[in-house]
């Protein structure tokens, strides 16, 4: 009986292990740093009090970390070349978030709390902060050492077809499900004109010129937003009418022809992915999904990709540089 018991255990260890990840768990830190996730919540609610576009940019953090050499806080790395230098990197924002709260943590718990977790937890925190969804948080992820701007390749575009994002995703582990339920992580944030405004000048040869996958009401109020010969770094909305707000409008919005980035707009236009957005407004007759819900799933299942645990990675004591 007892044999059977210990097999049992064994056996529900290794189910929770794969559900969680390869080597991360939910309550890592329980017992030696057990106030970890409050001091990365604290931190994370202190600058977004006085600054809220650090709860995007946390989001977006997280994804072109995991999307690079995975989960391994690469992106936080200083120095020429590295990841952070590079083109879709360039106007990311958030890290003094991290540096912080790797100070606190590094004062109360010496060598002990990963630059990764940390982002794990502070992309998490800023999703709740927008009136988002909380979910577990599998921590234990250590740290890598190499990052290259020449590795950030395979970030998705957004001029990417929609089959181009499937494969990207693809080859880390994610489906067409979580493809659309994380770029629907654009219901908060800002982009810059100069990532769509080509969509609304030139883009063809009849009629205004505009993408014709945009809504032609929408159309003026984007080019007052970028004029042709504006200023390229004017940052706009990237969910109209919700930008602040973690919710499903930015899916209405695709429905509506007013996806901002191309590769956004792309969801609704092609059939694969439609479905998903379908799903997420409930369309009657299709299986509905909760964004809430799903958002979650797709963010536990993202932030383990490539996770490094031992010998792997390090600790590091700042995260903005190698051991």
């Amino acid at each position: 009986m007892g044999k059977c018991l210990l097999v049992f255990l064994f056996v529900s260890c290794m189910v929770a292990t794969m559900v969680e990840g390869q080597g991360t768990r939910v309550g890592f830190y329980s017992r030696t740093c057990p106030q970890a996730e409050s001091i990365v919540r604290t931190t994370v609610q202190t600058h977004f009090r006085s600054n809220p576009t650090i709860a995007p940019g946390l989001l977006r953090m997280q994804f072109h970390d995991c999307f690079v050499h995975g989960c391994d806080a690469s992106i936080l790395i200083d120095g020429a070349n590295t990841e952070k230098t590079a083109g879709p990197n360039l106007l990311l924002r958030g890290y003094e978030v991290i540096d912080d709260a790797k100070t606190k943590l590094e004062a109360a718990c010496p060598g002990v709390v990963s630059c990764a977790d940390i982002l794990a937890l502070a992309a998490r925190d800023s999703v709740v902060l927008t009136n988002g969804p909380s979910w577990p948080v599998p921590t234990g992820r250590r740290d890598g050492r190499v990052s290259l701007a020449s590795d950030t390749a395979n970030l998705p575009g957004f001029t990417d077809s929609v089959d181009v994002q499937k494969q990207k995703f693809a080859a880390l582990g994610l489906n067409t499900q979580d493809l659309v339920t994380l770029v629907g992580g654009h219901t908060i944030g800002t982009t810059a004109c100069q990532f769509f405004r080509y969509r609304l000048y030139n883009f063809t040869t009849t009629g205004n010129g505009a993408d014709p996958s945009i809504d032609p009401a929408f159309v003026p109020q984007l080019k007052a937003l970028c004029p042709q010969n504006g200023d390229a770094s004017k940052r706009i909305a990237l969910d109209t009418g919700s930008s602040n707000t973690f919710d499903g409008s930015f899916f209405t919005n695709l429905r509506n022809g007013r996806g901002i980035l191309e590769s956004d707009q792309k969801l609704w236009t092609d059939t694969t992915t439609r479905t998903f957005v379908q799903r997420f407004l409930g369309i009657r007759g299709l299986l509905g999904l909760t964004f809430n819900v799903e958002f979650g799933r797709s963010m536990v299942k993202m932030s383990n990709i490539g996770v490094k645990t031992g010998a792997n990675g390090e600790i590091r004591k700042v995260c903005s540089a190698i051991n």
